[in-house]
């Protein structure tokens, strides 16, 4: 079953509208290659199609858990995972840019 889902979805991505415009790969370029990757089981492989797939899933769950139960400091912890997020992403996305220069 998961096998059938995997390949379905590595043949149905979808393309970066950011990079068939403009050239550059986005922010979030990356995150479908990363996921099918962690749905294979290939951490690694995930973690170099983007890095932060792993973070902004924990995030999406504890906003969820935080939206039903209502954590006492949920809301500290939701900021806290948003930065942390935000710097990895823009983290990753200043690295790509500047890979091939370094």
């Amino acid at each position: 079953m998961l096998l059938n889902i995997v390949s379905w979805l590595e043949d149905h991505t979808i393309p970066c509208l950011y990079k068939s415009l403009l050239g550059v790969e986005c922010p979030g370029c990356g995150t479908q290659r990363a996921f099918i990757e962690l749905l294979k089981g290939h951490f690694l492989e995930s973690f170099k199609a983007w890095p932060a797939l792993l973070p902004v899933m924990f995030m999406l769950a504890f906003l969820i858990l935080f939206l039903i139960f209502r954590f006492k400091n949920g809301l500290a912890i939701l900021k806290i995972t948003f930065l942390i997020n935000a710097a990895i992403i823009n983290i990753n996305y200043i690295y790509r840019l500047t890979w091939p220069l370094l």
